[in-house]
Parts: structure tokens; sequence; C-alpha cells
């Protein structure tokens, strides 16, 4: 049997091939997402988020600061004592106040004694009674006792001595006002938790109404991809990435804010002591620095947001399409 020449050789078949590939390459493509990136209600989102980050991270900051201000106040507090030494008609002040620093420094485990002077003790009330004339009044003197780092003076057998040999002494270890303190702080601690935690409540309601409308507006997209097969995975993880995306960008302009307002403070503390209130206000509430440690517990909370508006979205688009099925 003869072949039919058809007019047709193999170099001519590749070349109409060939063109064949190359005309399909030239061909425009069009890869739309399956969730919309920009649109009003991505914005929306992503301020939502924002907003939201930039909270939780004032209040983590802001947990950080009491934090380290009442770790200071009870560390200053456990290096001193003092020692009231309220003046008595018919004895001599001076004497009181010299005896009380005696018995004092007798005490092993104390690293120094000072006592103040009359003008001293009464420029410690000066903020609260300015404008009286306060050498007319019987201002106790006080006596400040320091003690060793490290050790643990008997202060029990200091307020006998001074009860025994010095009725009109006492004895402050300042006990009553750390422990007012640590109630005060761990309440504020309870406080900002309660905080983070609406917070987070209401990032997380503010994703799945999202996440929801996303999922209504793209119906007949995700109709279709059931059609051909799509599982719920494939469908979620879109949905999933877009979320981590919007949380991402949200938490890092709220977060970024944050941190650039602490970083300002934490800049801003040596003009702020350098000032006639700022001494006080150092002195009351630290050096308004959260340090190395509270940058990177509001650092993870950025991440943490970003990665529960992604989980949230994920479970939002499983959740749904398995009571559609």
């Amino acid at each position: 049997m003869s072949m039919i020449d058809t007019g047709i050789g193999p170099d001519a078949a590749d070349q109409d091939a060939g063109a064949l590939v190359a005309a399909e390459a030239e061909l425009p493509r069009f890869v739309t997402p399956i969730v919309p990136q920009a649109t009003i209600a991505a914005r929306a989102l992503t301020a939502v988020i924002a907003i939201m980050t930039f909270l939780a991270v004032i209040t983590i900051g802001a947990v950080m600061l009491l934090r380290s201000a009442a770790g200071d106040w009870q560390a200053d507090l456990a290096r001193e004592v003092t020692i009231q030494v309220r003046p008595v008609s018919g004895r001599d002040i001076e004497a009181d106040v010299a005896k009380a620093a005696a018995i004092a420094g007798a005490i092993p485990g104390i690293a120094g004694v000072r006592p103040y002077s009359k003008q001293e003790s009464s420029q410690l009330l000066q903020p609260w009674l300015d404008g009286l004339a306060l050498d007319e009044l019987p201002v106790p003197r006080i006596v400040a006792v320091a003690i060793t780092p490290g050790q643990s003076p008997d202060l029990a057998k200091l307020r006998a001595a001074l009860a025994a040999q010095l009725p009109p002494a006492s004895l402050d270890d300042h006990r009553e006002f750390v422990d007012h303190m640590r109630s005060a702080t761990s309440m504020m601690v309870v406080a900002a938790s309660a905080v983070l935690l609406m917070v987070m409540v209401a990032t997380v309601l503010s994703v799945t109404f999202a996440t929801r409308a996303a999922m209504a507006t793209n119906r007949q997209v995700i109709e279709v991809l059931h059609f051909i097969g799509a599982r719920n995975d494939f469908i979620a993880g879109h949905f999933q990435r877009h979320f981590l995306w919007l949380g991402l960008k949200g938490g890092a302009i709220g977060g970024g804010l944050a941190l650039l307002l602490f970083a300002v403070f934490d800049l801003a503390n040596g003009w702020i002591s350098a000032q006639a209130a700022g001494a006080q206000l150092t002195a009351m509430f630290g050096s308004f620095s959260v340090g190395f440690g509270g940058y990177i517990a509001m650092l993870a909370q950025m991440a943490l947001t970003a990665l529960l508006t992604a989980a949230t979205a994920r479970q939002t688009v499983n959740r749904t399409l398995d009571m559609v099925q």
C-alpha cells in the first residue's frame, strides 16, 4: 500500500505547533482572586483592626509601665524604713532624734542612719500644707534608716527597743503601704487584662461579620468552585490569606502608631526629668519607658492580632460552608 503525500512535512507540522503555542502565550491572562482585595469593606476592616491593635498595644504598654513603676516603688521601700519622732512637751526633740538614730544603728543589718533636720521634715509636708506656718506646728522629725542590701534586719526588735527606750518614737516599715500598692497594682492589671480581652473579642466579631459579608458577596464564585470540585480547605485558604494580609496591615498601622507613641515618651524621658514637675512624676510613675521586654510584648500583640484575624476567617468560612452543604 502506497502512502499519500499530503505535502506537509514534519518540519511544517512543528512550525504550526510552535505558532499555536506562541499565539496562546500572547493571549492576555486574567487572574482574579476569590476574595477581592481593594474593596470598601476591606479598607473598613483594616481601619477597625488598626484601631483595635492600637488599643491593645497601648493597654499592654500601660501594664508594663505600671508593673515597672510598682516594682521600683517596692524595691525603694524595701531598702529603707523610717522612724518618726513626735515632739513632746518637756522633752528635747534633738536629743530624742539622736537617741532614735543610735538605737537604730545598733541593730544588725542596718547600713546607715540619717536624721532629718527640722527644715527637711517640714519640707516633706510642704506640698500638702502649702501656705501654713509649719514652724508653729508640732511637725514630727524623721530618721531615715537604710537597710543593708541582701539582709533582713530584726525590725520587731527595733520597734520594741524604740517603744521601751523612746516612747515618742515609732517605726514605719511601709508594710501597709506596700500591701495597698500591691493590691492596687493587681486590680489595675486585672482591669487592663479585661480591656485587652474585650478588644480581642471585638476584633474576632468584626472579622467574623466581614468574612460572612465577603462570602455572601462572592457566593456565585464559591458555588462554581464547589461545582468543579474545589474543597472547603481550598476556599478557606484563600479567605485566610486575604484576612491575614488585612490583619498584618491593620496591625502594623495601629501597632506602629502605639510603638511610636511609647518611643516618643522614651526619648523624652531626659527632658521630662529635667523639668520641675518632671522629677516628681518620675518618682511617682517611673521613667515612662517600657523597656526592651515591653516592646517585645507589644510586637507579639501585633502578630497575635494578625494570626487571630486569619484563624477567625478560616474558622468562619469552614463553619459556614459546612452549614450550607
